[in-house]
């Protein structure tokens, strides 16, 4: 029978310095910053897509009211109508069942958390297109 040669105790390599990582550059620049998105500057900056107004159809403004609004906060009015008047399938939480005032937006009586958003962007428009 061959015999293995015995393994040779591996010395320990020279310790290097550890790279400095990019995590403090980037808490550095994020200083003072909350991680909520601000609202536009009044210094001309255009607002981001979640910032800016939009004009809710006659039919969604019965549900998070008539003036404009951001996208954002859109959604978040029509999920508190949902809860308020706990609209989602208690077997399946994904599924929102929608009453008279949302289904005029809908379309339908039934319809996925998912698709919720693609039915409200047919109801939101510029207020300049308005």
């Amino acid at each position: 029978m061959p015999t293995k040669a015995p393994k040779e105790a591996k010395l320990p390599k020279e310790t290097k310095m550890p790279k400095e990582t990019k995590a403090p550059k980037a808490a550095e620049a994020s200083k003072g910053k909350s991680g909520k998105a601000e609202p536009a500057s009044p210094e001309g900056q255009k607002p981001n897509a979640l910032q800016k107004l939009l004009q809710p159809s006659k039919e969604l403004g019965a549900v998070v009211g008539v003036e404009p609004l951001p996208r954002g906060e859109v959604v978040s009015k029509v999920w508190d109508y949902i809860k308020k008047h706990e609209l989602q399938n208690p077997e399946n939480r994904r599924e929102i069942l929608a009453d008279d005032k949302l289904e005029a937006v809908f379309g339908k009586k039934k319809v996925t958390m998912f698709e919720m958003n693609k039915y409200l962007t047919h109801h939101l428009t510029s207020p300049e297109a308005g």
